[in-house]
Protein backbone atom coordinates (compact mmCIF):
# COMPACT_ATOMS: atom_id res chain seq x y z
CA UNK A 1 0.00 0.00 0.00
CA UNK A 2 1.49 3.71 -1.04
CA UNK A 3 2.19 5.97 1.64
CA UNK A 4 -0.67 8.24 0.15
CA UNK A 5 -3.21 5.37 0.23
CA UNK A 6 -2.42 4.88 3.36
CA UNK A 7 -2.51 8.29 4.96
CA UNK A 8 -6.17 8.34 3.31
CA UNK A 9 -6.70 5.10 4.74
CA UNK A 10 -6.37 6.24 8.35
CA UNK A 11 -7.81 9.17 7.73
CA UNK A 12 -11.10 7.59 6.99
CA UNK A 13 -11.01 5.05 9.91
CA UNK A 14 -9.60 8.16 12.67
CA UNK A 15 -12.86 8.58 15.37
CA UNK A 16 -14.65 11.35 14.67
CA UNK A 17 -13.91 13.64 18.23
CA UNK A 18 -17.74 13.84 19.98
CA UNK A 19 -18.47 17.71 20.63
CA UNK A 20 -19.19 18.74 24.08
CA UNK A 21 -20.92 21.93 24.92
CA UNK A 22 -20.11 22.80 28.60
CA UNK A 23 -22.56 25.16 30.18
CA UNK A 24 -22.18 27.26 33.01
CA UNK A 25 -23.16 30.02 34.77
CA UNK A 26 -22.87 30.60 38.43
CA UNK A 27 -19.99 30.27 40.75
CA UNK A 28 -20.61 26.86 42.21
CA UNK A 29 -21.41 25.50 38.61
CA UNK A 30 -18.39 26.71 37.49
CA UNK A 31 -16.29 25.33 40.33
CA UNK A 32 -18.43 22.09 39.84
CA UNK A 33 -17.55 21.67 36.11
CA UNK A 34 -13.97 22.79 36.11
CA UNK A 35 -12.09 19.70 36.56
CA UNK A 36 -14.47 17.83 34.25
CA UNK A 37 -13.78 20.64 31.85
CA UNK A 38 -9.99 20.13 32.13
CA UNK A 39 -10.29 16.11 31.67
CA UNK A 40 -12.13 16.89 28.75
CA UNK A 41 -9.33 18.61 27.51
CA UNK A 42 -6.59 16.30 28.75
CA UNK A 43 -8.04 13.01 27.47
CA UNK A 44 -7.77 14.16 23.91
CA UNK A 45 -10.19 13.12 21.48
CA UNK A 46 -13.38 15.54 22.26
CA UNK A 47 -13.89 18.95 20.70
CA UNK A 48 -15.23 21.22 23.64
CA UNK A 49 -17.05 24.47 23.49
CA UNK A 50 -17.32 26.24 26.76
CA UNK A 51 -20.28 28.63 26.90
CA UNK A 52 -21.65 31.02 30.02
CA UNK A 53 -24.26 32.37 30.66
CA UNK A 54 -23.13 34.96 32.93
CA UNK A 55 -25.34 34.32 36.04
CA UNK A 56 -22.79 35.35 38.31
CA UNK A 57 -20.81 37.78 36.65
CA UNK A 58 -18.59 38.59 39.13
CA UNK A 59 -18.14 36.12 41.61
CA UNK A 60 -17.32 33.91 37.98
CA UNK A 61 -14.95 35.70 36.63
CA UNK A 62 -12.08 34.47 39.08
CA UNK A 63 -13.36 31.25 39.32
CA UNK A 64 -12.46 31.13 35.57
CA UNK A 65 -8.58 32.17 36.32
CA UNK A 66 -7.88 29.98 39.12
CA UNK A 67 -8.92 27.20 36.91
CA UNK A 68 -7.59 28.68 33.94
CA UNK A 69 -11.46 28.48 31.84
CA UNK A 70 -11.93 30.74 29.19
CA UNK A 71 -15.17 30.66 27.73
CA UNK A 72 -15.76 30.11 24.08
CA UNK A 73 -19.07 31.95 24.32
CA UNK A 74 -20.43 34.58 27.04
CA UNK A 75 -23.95 34.69 26.54
CA UNK A 76 -23.98 37.91 29.81
CA UNK A 77 -27.49 37.78 30.57
CA UNK A 78 -26.70 38.56 34.02
CA UNK A 79 -29.03 42.44 34.42
CA UNK A 80 -29.55 44.46 38.25
CA UNK A 81 -32.47 42.96 39.70
CA UNK A 82 -33.07 40.05 37.13
CA UNK A 83 -35.75 37.19 37.66
CA UNK A 84 -35.25 33.57 37.38
CA UNK A 85 -37.81 33.93 34.78
CA UNK A 86 -35.48 36.43 33.10
CA UNK A 87 -32.54 34.43 33.39
CA UNK A 88 -34.12 31.60 32.06
CA UNK A 89 -35.90 32.90 29.01
CA UNK A 90 -32.80 35.39 28.20
CA UNK A 91 -30.31 32.45 28.31
CA UNK A 92 -32.47 30.22 26.12
CA UNK A 93 -32.50 32.54 23.61
CA UNK A 94 -28.55 33.70 23.35
CA UNK A 95 -28.01 29.47 23.67
CA UNK A 96 -30.20 28.94 20.60
CA UNK A 97 -28.03 30.64 17.89
CA UNK A 98 -24.77 29.00 19.09
CA UNK A 99 -26.54 25.30 19.29
CA UNK A 100 -27.50 25.95 15.53
CA UNK A 101 -24.00 27.01 14.69
CA UNK A 102 -22.20 24.53 16.94
CA UNK A 103 -24.03 21.90 16.88
CA UNK A 104 -22.63 19.69 19.65
CA UNK A 105 -23.43 16.12 20.34
CA UNK A 106 -24.02 16.77 24.05
CA UNK A 107 -24.59 19.57 26.51
CA UNK A 108 -23.20 19.07 29.72
CA UNK A 109 -25.32 21.18 32.94
CA UNK A 110 -24.59 21.01 36.28
CA UNK A 111 -26.94 21.50 39.48
CA UNK A 112 -30.10 23.11 39.45
CA UNK A 113 -29.75 27.00 38.36
CA UNK A 114 -31.76 28.80 35.63
CA UNK A 115 -28.69 28.41 33.91
CA UNK A 116 -28.38 24.69 34.05
CA UNK A 117 -32.44 24.61 33.16
CA UNK A 118 -32.04 26.62 29.78
CA UNK A 119 -29.48 24.76 28.77
CA UNK A 120 -31.05 21.45 29.53
CA UNK A 121 -34.59 22.49 27.60
CA UNK A 122 -32.20 24.07 24.83
CA UNK A 123 -30.98 20.86 24.16
CA UNK A 124 -34.05 18.95 24.47
CA UNK A 125 -35.65 20.99 22.03
CA UNK A 126 -33.22 20.56 19.02
CA UNK A 127 -32.88 16.90 20.25
CA UNK A 128 -29.66 17.11 21.34
CA UNK A 129 -28.75 14.60 24.58
CA UNK A 130 -27.87 16.43 27.81
CA UNK A 131 -25.77 15.11 30.34
CA UNK A 132 -26.76 16.24 33.81
CA UNK A 133 -23.93 16.67 36.55
CA UNK A 134 -24.94 16.74 40.31
CA UNK A 135 -28.07 14.70 38.95
CA UNK A 136 -30.81 13.69 41.58
CA UNK A 137 -30.81 15.60 44.70
CA UNK A 138 -33.95 15.64 46.06
CA UNK A 139 -35.26 17.78 49.47
CA UNK A 140 -39.09 16.34 48.61
CA UNK A 141 -40.42 19.67 48.99
CA UNK A 142 -40.70 22.06 45.56
CA UNK A 143 -40.16 25.56 47.57
CA UNK A 144 -37.12 24.34 48.91
CA UNK A 145 -34.38 25.33 47.87
CA UNK A 146 -36.30 27.52 45.65
CA UNK A 147 -36.54 27.61 43.01
CA UNK A 148 -33.63 24.66 42.59
CA UNK A 149 -35.40 21.57 43.97
CA UNK A 150 -38.13 22.43 40.65
CA UNK A 151 -35.47 23.02 38.44
CA UNK A 152 -33.32 19.70 39.15
CA UNK A 153 -36.78 17.84 38.27
CA UNK A 154 -37.36 19.48 35.18
CA UNK A 155 -33.57 18.81 34.28
CA UNK A 156 -34.02 15.03 35.05
CA UNK A 157 -36.87 15.21 32.82
CA UNK A 158 -35.16 16.46 29.80
CA UNK A 159 -31.65 14.88 30.50
CA UNK A 160 -30.30 11.87 29.00
CA UNK A 161 -27.36 10.86 30.85
CA UNK A 162 -27.57 11.46 34.79
CA UNK A 163 -24.44 11.86 36.77
CA UNK A 164 -25.16 11.12 40.23
CA UNK A 165 -23.04 12.22 42.61
CA UNK A 166 -24.39 9.66 45.37
CA UNK A 167 -26.03 6.10 45.73
CA UNK A 168 -28.98 8.01 47.34
CA UNK A 169 -28.82 10.24 44.96
CA UNK A 170 -29.34 7.55 42.25
CA UNK A 171 -32.72 6.03 44.31
CA UNK A 172 -34.27 9.15 43.78
CA UNK A 173 -34.13 8.91 40.35
CA UNK A 174 -34.76 5.40 40.38
CA UNK A 175 -38.35 6.50 42.30
CA UNK A 176 -38.98 8.72 39.16
CA UNK A 177 -38.67 6.17 36.67
CA UNK A 178 -35.16 7.32 35.24
CA UNK A 179 -33.86 4.18 33.24
CA UNK A 180 -30.96 2.54 35.48
CA UNK A 181 -28.78 2.60 32.10
CA UNK A 182 -28.87 6.18 32.18
CA UNK A 183 -27.75 6.93 35.46
CA UNK A 184 -23.91 6.68 36.34
CA UNK A 185 -22.76 6.93 40.00
CA UNK A 186 -19.41 9.23 39.94
CA UNK A 187 -18.90 11.18 43.56
CA UNK A 188 -18.95 14.81 43.53
CA UNK A 189 -16.89 17.00 41.11
CA UNK A 190 -16.38 19.71 43.81
CA UNK A 191 -13.77 17.46 46.11
CA UNK A 192 -12.02 17.46 42.41
CA UNK A 193 -11.99 20.81 42.66
CA UNK A 194 -10.65 21.32 45.84
CA UNK A 195 -7.71 19.08 45.00
CA UNK A 196 -6.84 21.84 42.40
CA UNK A 197 -8.00 25.18 44.68
CA UNK A 198 -5.96 24.06 47.32
CA UNK A 199 -1.98 23.08 45.65
CA UNK A 200 -3.04 27.29 44.72
CA UNK A 201 -1.54 29.91 47.49
CA UNK A 202 -3.95 31.70 49.80
CA UNK A 203 -3.98 35.59 49.89
CA UNK A 204 -3.03 37.71 52.51
CA UNK A 205 -6.36 38.92 52.38
CA UNK A 206 -7.76 36.04 54.32
CA UNK A 207 -4.15 35.74 56.83
CA UNK A 208 -4.75 39.00 57.86
CA UNK A 209 -8.39 37.91 58.66
CA UNK A 210 -7.09 34.90 60.55
CA UNK A 211 -4.57 36.98 62.31
CA UNK A 212 -7.58 39.48 63.63
CA UNK A 213 -9.12 36.89 65.37
CA UNK A 214 -6.24 34.57 66.89
CA UNK A 215 -7.32 32.88 69.85
CA UNK A 216 -11.11 32.69 69.06
CA UNK A 217 -13.43 29.87 67.86
CA UNK A 218 -14.00 30.90 64.31
CA UNK A 219 -17.74 30.57 62.74
CA UNK A 220 -17.85 30.96 59.54
CA UNK A 221 -21.43 31.95 57.86
CA UNK A 222 -22.86 31.90 54.90
CA UNK A 223 -26.44 32.64 53.79
CA UNK A 224 -28.25 33.74 50.58
CA UNK A 225 -30.60 31.58 49.63
CA UNK A 226 -33.73 33.07 47.96
CA UNK A 227 -36.17 31.19 50.60
CA UNK A 228 -33.75 32.81 53.52
CA UNK A 229 -34.27 36.19 52.66
CA UNK A 230 -36.35 38.84 54.55
CA UNK A 231 -37.74 37.25 58.01
CA UNK A 232 -36.05 34.10 58.36
CA UNK A 233 -32.68 35.49 57.69
CA UNK A 234 -32.90 38.30 59.87
CA UNK A 235 -34.32 35.69 62.67
CA UNK A 236 -31.38 33.95 62.42
CA UNK A 237 -28.55 36.77 62.16
CA UNK A 238 -30.24 38.12 64.92
CA UNK A 239 -29.68 34.75 66.94
CA UNK A 240 -25.81 34.73 65.55
CA UNK A 241 -25.55 38.52 67.10
CA UNK A 242 -27.08 37.16 70.66
CA UNK A 243 -24.93 34.17 70.29
CA UNK A 244 -21.42 35.72 69.64
CA UNK A 245 -22.57 38.69 72.49
CA UNK A 246 -22.95 35.61 74.84
CA UNK A 247 -19.40 34.21 74.33
CA UNK A 248 -16.16 36.28 74.82
CA UNK A 249 -14.29 33.96 72.85
CA UNK A 250 -16.35 33.16 69.77
CA UNK A 251 -15.95 35.59 66.58
CA UNK A 252 -18.29 35.44 63.77
CA UNK A 253 -16.83 35.52 59.86
CA UNK A 254 -19.37 36.71 57.13
CA UNK A 255 -18.58 36.74 53.52
CA UNK A 256 -21.90 38.26 52.40
CA UNK A 257 -23.44 37.41 49.18
CA UNK A 258 -23.30 40.32 46.17
CA UNK A 259 -27.38 39.98 46.43
CA UNK A 260 -28.92 42.86 47.41
CA UNK A 261 -31.45 41.79 49.52
CA UNK A 262 -29.47 39.46 51.83
CA UNK A 263 -26.34 42.07 52.15
CA UNK A 264 -29.37 44.69 52.94
CA UNK A 265 -30.47 42.51 55.87
CA UNK A 266 -27.09 41.10 57.27
CA UNK A 267 -25.65 45.07 57.84
CA UNK A 268 -29.75 45.70 59.07
CA UNK A 269 -29.17 42.52 61.85
CA UNK A 270 -25.48 42.48 62.26
CA UNK A 271 -24.15 45.84 63.99
CA UNK A 272 -21.11 46.71 64.61
CA UNK A 273 -19.41 44.41 66.48
CA UNK A 274 -15.35 43.82 66.88
CA UNK A 275 -15.63 39.70 66.72
CA UNK A 276 -18.11 39.92 64.00
CA UNK A 277 -16.45 40.04 60.63
CA UNK A 278 -18.82 41.39 57.15
CA UNK A 279 -16.59 40.72 54.12
CA UNK A 280 -16.70 41.28 50.45
CA UNK A 281 -16.92 37.61 48.79
CA UNK A 282 -13.74 35.74 49.13
CA UNK A 283 -11.49 34.08 46.52
CA UNK A 284 -12.14 30.45 46.26
CA UNK A 285 -9.01 29.50 47.29
CA UNK A 286 -9.18 31.84 50.58
CA UNK A 287 -12.44 30.92 51.29
CA UNK A 288 -11.37 27.59 51.49
CA UNK A 289 -8.68 28.37 53.76
CA UNK A 290 -10.95 30.46 55.78
CA UNK A 291 -13.25 27.06 56.50
CA UNK A 292 -10.37 25.18 56.81
CA UNK A 293 -9.14 27.05 59.82
CA UNK A 294 -12.82 27.51 61.68
CA UNK A 295 -14.50 26.23 64.64
CA UNK A 296 -18.06 25.57 63.32
CA UNK A 297 -19.91 26.42 60.07
CA UNK A 298 -23.47 27.96 59.89
CA UNK A 299 -24.98 27.77 55.81
CA UNK A 300 -27.25 26.98 54.13
CA UNK A 301 -24.97 26.59 50.75
CA UNK A 302 -25.36 23.23 49.03
CA UNK A 303 -21.62 23.74 47.71
CA UNK A 304 -20.06 24.41 51.71
CA UNK A 305 -22.42 21.34 52.88
CA UNK A 306 -20.37 19.34 50.20
CA UNK A 307 -17.09 20.89 50.99
CA UNK A 308 -17.05 20.38 54.65
CA UNK A 309 -16.08 17.09 54.85
CA UNK A 310 -13.15 17.06 52.66
CA UNK A 311 -11.91 19.87 55.37
CA UNK A 312 -13.22 17.59 58.42
CA UNK A 313 -15.09 20.78 59.44
CA UNK A 314 -18.36 20.58 61.05
CA UNK A 315 -21.50 21.97 60.28
CA UNK A 316 -25.09 23.25 61.13
CA UNK A 317 -27.19 23.47 58.19
CA UNK A 318 -30.38 26.53 58.26
CA UNK A 319 -32.59 24.70 56.25
CA UNK A 320 -35.33 22.52 57.62
CA UNK A 321 -34.48 19.88 54.76
CA UNK A 322 -31.36 19.36 52.77
CA UNK A 323 -30.81 17.56 49.29
CA UNK A 324 -27.79 17.13 50.92
CA UNK A 325 -28.31 13.90 52.97
CA UNK A 326 -25.17 12.05 53.42
CA UNK A 327 -23.47 14.80 54.56
CA UNK A 328 -25.77 14.62 57.87
CA UNK A 329 -26.20 10.95 57.60
CA UNK A 330 -22.57 10.18 58.09
CA UNK A 331 -22.87 12.58 61.03
CA UNK A 332 -20.35 16.07 59.84
CA UNK A 333 -23.46 18.25 59.69
CA UNK A 334 -26.60 18.42 61.82
CA UNK A 335 -30.13 20.42 60.17
CA UNK A 336 -30.80 23.73 62.69
CA UNK A 337 -33.10 25.16 59.84
CA UNK A 338 -36.72 24.63 62.32
CA UNK A 339 -36.44 27.50 63.53
CA UNK A 340 -34.15 30.29 65.46
CA UNK A 341 -34.99 29.32 68.70
CA UNK A 342 -33.89 25.58 67.84
CA UNK A 343 -31.13 27.09 66.08
CA UNK A 344 -30.03 28.90 69.29
CA UNK A 345 -30.17 25.83 71.02
CA UNK A 346 -28.36 23.31 68.72
CA UNK A 347 -25.25 26.57 68.80
CA UNK A 348 -25.47 26.54 72.61
CA UNK A 349 -25.05 22.92 72.71
CA UNK A 350 -22.18 22.79 70.19
CA UNK A 351 -20.91 25.21 72.31
CA UNK A 352 -20.67 23.37 75.67
CA UNK A 353 -20.58 20.14 74.36
CA UNK A 354 -17.95 20.37 71.85
CA UNK A 355 -17.19 16.80 71.14
CA UNK A 356 -18.87 16.55 68.08
CA UNK A 357 -16.67 19.37 66.64
CA UNK A 358 -13.47 17.62 67.74
CA UNK A 359 -15.17 14.23 66.19
CA UNK A 360 -15.41 15.73 62.44
CA UNK A 361 -12.20 15.24 61.11
CA UNK A 362 -12.70 11.39 62.02
CA UNK A 363 -15.76 10.93 59.53
CA UNK A 364 -15.44 9.58 56.12
CA UNK A 365 -16.31 11.85 53.23
CA UNK A 366 -19.45 10.84 51.60
CA UNK A 367 -19.03 12.86 48.48
CA UNK A 368 -16.16 11.18 46.52
CA UNK A 369 -12.43 10.49 46.17
CA UNK A 370 -11.33 13.37 44.01
CA UNK A 371 -11.97 11.12 40.85
CA UNK A 372 -15.65 11.82 39.65
CA UNK A 373 -14.06 14.20 36.71
CA UNK A 374 -12.35 11.36 35.60
CA UNK A 375 -15.46 8.74 36.28
CA UNK A 376 -17.71 11.11 34.09
CA UNK A 377 -15.49 11.57 31.36
CA UNK A 378 -14.84 8.01 30.92
CA UNK A 379 -18.96 7.80 30.32
CA UNK A 380 -18.85 10.56 28.04
CA UNK A 381 -15.86 8.65 26.05
CA UNK A 382 -18.95 5.68 25.80
CA UNK A 383 -21.91 7.57 24.98
CA UNK A 384 -20.61 10.06 23.03
CA UNK A 385 -18.92 8.60 20.02
CA UNK A 386 -22.28 6.79 18.63
CA UNK A 387 -24.22 10.10 18.72
CA UNK A 388 -20.63 11.99 17.10
CA UNK A 389 -21.15 9.39 14.45
CA UNK A 390 -24.63 10.52 14.04
CA UNK A 391 -23.46 14.11 13.23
Amino acid sequence: MSDSAQNSSETVAAPIAARILVLFGTRPEAIKLAPVIRELNEVGHFETVIVSSGQHKELLRPILDIFGIRPDHDLAVMTVGQTPNQVLSGTISELDSILADERPDLILVQGGTETALAGALAGFNRDIAVGHVGAGLRTGNLRSPFPEEMNRRLITQAATFHFAPTAENRQNLLKEQVSDKQIFVTGNTIVDAMKIARKIPHSGQVEKVLEMTGGLKRIVLTMHRRESFRKRMAEYLAAVQDFVESHEDVCVIFPVHPNPDARKIATDILKEHDRILLLEPLRYVDFLYLMENSWLILTDSGGIIEEAPSLGKPLLILQQKTERVEAVMCGIAKLAGAGPGTFAEILEHCYLADSWIRSAKQMQNPFGDGDSAKRIVEVLSTISRPLAAER
